[in-house]
C-alpha cells in the first residue's frame, strides 16, 4: 500500500513538472527555439550516459552493504584495474569530445547576431527596455508600441536592442535565444515564429522593484494581412513618440498597460542609444534614468 501511494505521488509530481514545459523553452514555436531544444535534449542524453550508471551503482551498493546484512562482507581488493580505468576515463572523454563538437557547431549556427536565411524579407524592430516596460519601435513603418510586439509568422525579425535603464535581458522563451539590453549599446537578435500564436515575452534579468510586471505579448499573426491590420490599428493612434513624449514614457511605472504610438520621430532608437555617448545629440533625456551623459573627453 505504501509503495502504491508513493508511486501515485511520484506520478503526480512528474506530471506537474512536465506541465511547466508548456509555453517555455521545451515547447518551441520558432526555428531557433527548435534547434536549441534539440541541443538541450542531445546534451542531456549524452550526460545521462554517465549520470544514470553512477546513480544506479550508488543506490545498489548502499542497499547491498546496508547495516544488518552480515552475509555481505565488504572486503575490497585494492589493486589496479586496467579495464575499470579505461571505462572511467574513456567514456567521459568521448562524451566531452562529442559535446564539444556539437557545441562548437551550435554556437556558430545559433549566433544571435547571425541573420536568418529565409525567402521572406525580414522586418526590423528596435527594442528599448525601460523601468519597467518594453518599447518596440518599427523604424520602417514609423510606429511604436509598449508591451506588445507583433510580426507575421514565418517572417524573420531582426531585433536591435538597447536599454535606457539597468541591464535587462530580452527573451521570448518559445522563439529562442535571449540577449542582453544595455544602456549606450545596441545588441542584436534574429528570431522567427514557425506558426502563428501569442507568446510570452519577459526580461530574464532582474532589474528592480517592478521587474515582475516587465512582461509583454509577442503576437505572430497568421498572415501578412493580419499584421497589416495591426499596423493600421496602431497608425490610427494620434500619439507621437518624440523627445517630449519619450521623457514621459521613460518615467518609472509598474505593470504598464499596452500603448500605441501612431508616429515616431526618425532616428529615435539611435538617439536613445547615443544619449550616453555624447551631449550634442540634441536630445536631453538624462533626467529620467539616473544616468548622466559623459562630458567630452570623459568615459563612463
Amino acid at each position: 500500500m505504501l509503495i502504491r501511494n508513493l508511486s501515485k505521488a511520484a506520478l503526480a509530481i512528474f506530471a506537474i513538472l512536465l506541465s511547466g514545459c508548456e509555453g517555455g523553452v521545451l515547447d518551441p514555436k520558432g526555428q531557433i527555439g527548435i534547434d536549441e531544444k534539440h541541443l538541450i535534449v542531445v546534451a542531456t542524453l549524452l550526460m545521462l550516459i554517465v549520470v544514470i550508471p553512477v546513480i544506479f551503482m550508488t543506490l545498489y551498493f548502499a542497499w547491498k552493504y546496508r547495516d544488518g546484512r552480515d552475509q555481505e562482507i565488504y572486503a575490497p581488493k585494492w589493486a589496479h584495474s586496467k579495464n575499470i580505468e579505461i571505462v572511467v576515463w574513456l567514456v567521459p572523454i568521448v562524451i566531452v569530445i562529442i559535446l564539444g563538437v556539437i557545441t562548437w557547431g551550435s554556437t556558430h549556427d545559433l549566433d544571435p547576431y547571425k541573420p536568418l536565411e529565409h525567402e521572406a524579407k525580414p522586418i526590423t524592430v528596435e527594442v528599448v527596455s525601460l523601468n519597467w516596460k518594453w518599447l518596440f519601435i518599427y523604424p520602417e513603418l514609423g510606429i511604436a508600441s509598449v508591451n506588445e510586439l507583433a510580426f507575421p509568422a514565418n517572417v524573420p525579425v531582426n531585433f536591435k536592442i538597447t536599454s535606457d535603464t539597468a541591464m535587462n535581458s530580452f527573451f521570448i522563451p518559445q522563439l529562442g535565444s535571449q540577449i542582453y539590453s544595455m544602456a549606450g549599446m545596441a545588441t542584436q537578435l534574429h528570431l522567427i515564429a514557425n506558426e502563428p500564436g501569442i507568446f510570452n515575452g519577459i526580461s530574464a534579468n532582474y532589474s528592480g522593484a517592478g521587474f515582475t510586471g516587465m512582461k509583454f505579448k509577442a503576437i505572430a499573426t497568421a498572415t501578412a494581412e493580419d499584421f497589416d491590420a495591426w499596423v493600421a490599428k496602431v497608425k490610427k493612434q494620434s500619439r507621437k513618440l518624440d523627445s517630449q513624449s519619450y521623457k514621459a514614457l521613460a518615467i518609472e511605472s509598474e505593470n504598464n498597460p499596452v500603448e500605441y504610438y501612431g508616429t515616431v520621430s526618425k532616428g529615435m532608437f539611435n538617439q536613445i542609444v547615443m544619449q550616453y555617448m555624447h551631449k550634442d545629440t540634441g536630445m536631453d533625456m538624462s533626467h529620467h534614468s539616473g544616468h548622466s551623459s559623459p562630458k567630452n573627453g570623459e568615459t563612463e
